[in-house]
């Protein structure tokens, strides 16, 4: 294959691709382990208003990301939409700082994988099942684009069916069709519920239902990858938050239906429990299958992501110019390269160092999906306002982001407020935890960093709206690309 015809991406996600890489994207350890938690802390009326709410903020996140991936479908995502809508230092931060959030997550689904295995193979070491898994990340990611594709589509499955199993049976057992008594709804009101804890605990409810739909804007990050962007994205901008928030909203209502909230999330998972109730024996190890698929699928994805956002950033000149190289079948094999060994580098430090380094390598990463999502918001607003500006017709725009400027704007206030609420757990009656504190914010200033150290050293300024380049073809960007790191 000739240099000329090896500079593209390859194109090889199909619909059915992209459904399931933003559905598998948030569901995953969030609804299998900590649901039940967050319904102890709350109970079920406040974590249904936490999630609903969080629901809201991601459908406007989505659809602004769906509104700019569909007009300008490549694999930088909101990082070029950055670098293209704002200013280009907001792009070389919002581009490294998601990175480093995948790099180092790579490495914490590595951990819990080994951990997983434990429960079957207790004598086995750890650190061979961490590289076993590593080992398969890194074949899917680097055969071609379409085996992600393919991998994720089968690891997202394997969720999504657990969960209507999971909605079924609960659902089941509320009516006593299974597991003996019909339940009702009475436990909703045990203990003083469905609220506990008031406004505090909803808000750390609040904090945690953000984490949970952490991954969702893969789908922007795939569209650079995705066969006829124009049709798919739309598609699977418009099925996807609904199927998830149904999956969420209705998987609350089972577990706070069916298990004491009070006794919820406290030894196992919530879903393991509701297994039992129902009557099914092998419960624990049917949900520990299911929930290595779900750090299998993390990692998968992370490894997609990371790689990608480090190539497009190679190709702006944002990064250095060997990780925008392609191999054969597509794949930026040296960004993934170099994301394979920043994993591997901080999964040994969560060997060596658990309780010093590793632990700030994982805070640091926390605050990053949050920080992408301010990003998204950001851009969609620059990019309307831009399009407007400029005389152009919103009806060429192929898919329109509803209730815009509104939704882009509580998006973003939402997400602010989760930042800065970062640290509100670690105020108690005894003062301030500092080190919890300093951990919980340590994602905020390496972001600044990036982005002030970026904007002085290039003199970079924020684009004016008549200045922002909207015209995109394929090719054409592959010029500018190409030219941009010449």
């Amino acid at each position: 294959m000739s240099d000329s015809e090896n500079q593209q991406l390859k194109r090889g996600l199909k619909a059915r691709h992209l459904n399931m890489i933003a559905m598998g994207g948030a569901i995953g350890t969030g609804i299998f382990l900590a649901m039940g938690d967050t319904i102890h802390q709350a109970g079920p009326g406040g974590a249904l208003v936490a999630y609903g709410l969080i629901g809201v903020m991601v459908y406007f996140l989505i659809t602004s990301l769906g509104e700019m991936a569909t007009y300008m479908p490549v694999s930088g995502s909101f990082g070029t939409y950055a670098t293209k809508f704002v200013d280009p230092a907001l792009g070389f931060a919002l581009g490294w700082n998601y990175w480093y959030n995948w790099a180092i997550t790579i490495a914490a689904e590595m951990v819990a994988g080994a951990l997983i295995m434990k429960y079957w193979f207790p004598d086995v070491k750890s650190i061979f099942w961490s590289i076993l898994f590593l080992a398969i990340i890194i074949g899917l990611n680097i055969l071609s684009s379409k085996a992600y594709g393919e991998s994720e589509y089968w690891f997202a499955s394997i969720k999504v069916i657990t969960v209507i199993v999971f909605l079924l049976i609960g659902v089941a057992t509320i009516l006593g069709i299974m597991g003996g008594e019909k339940l009702g709804f009475k436990n909703f009101h045990s203990n003083g519920g469905p609220f506990i804890g008031g406004m505090k605990s909803i808000f750390a409810i609040f904090l945690i239902a953000g984490f949970s739909f952490q991954g969702t804007e893969l789908v922007g990050i795939a569209a650079g990858e995705s066969e006829n962007p124009e049709k798919t994205i739309p598609k699977a901008i418009n099925t996807i938050f609904w199927r998830i928030l149904i999956f969420y909203i209705g998987t609350i209502i089972v577990i706070g239906a069916v298990i004491p909230f009070a006794e919820a999330g406290v030894n196992e998972s919530a879903f393991t429990m509701v297994f039992e109730k129902a009557g099914i024996a092998t419960a624990a190890s049917l949900m520990n299958v299911v929930i290595l698929t779900s750090v299998l699928s993390a990692g998968n994805s992370g490894m997609y992501a990371s790689s990608r956002m480090l190539y497009s950033m190679a190709k702006e000149g944002m990064a250095p110019k060997v990780f925008g190289k392609l191999n054969s079948r597509g794949v930026p094999i040296n960004a993934v390269i170099l994301t394979t060994i920043i994993a591997s580098a901080c999964f040994l430090t969560g060997i060596f160092a658990e309780s010093t380094v590793y632990v700030w390598l994982v805070a640091a990463s926390g605050l990053a999906g949050f920080i992408a999502w301010v990003g998204i918001a950001i851009c969609h607003y620059r990019f309307r306002k831009a399009y407007v500006a400029q005389g152009r017709d919103l009806k060429n725009i192929k898919y329109k982001a509803k209730f815009f400027p509104i939704g882009p704007i509580i998006a973003l206030l939402m997400c602010a407020i989760i930042i800065l609420g970062q640290g509100y757990g670690y105020i108690n009656d005894n003062g301030v935890d500092w080190k919890g504190m300093i951990a919980a914010y340590i994602g905020l200033p390496l972001f600044l960093i990036l982005y002030f150290g970026y904007k002085i050293k290039n003199k970079t300024k924020i684009l004016k709206l008549d200045e922002i380049d909207l015209d995109y073809s394929e090719e054409s960007n592959n010029e500018d690309k190409d030219s941009s790191i010449a």
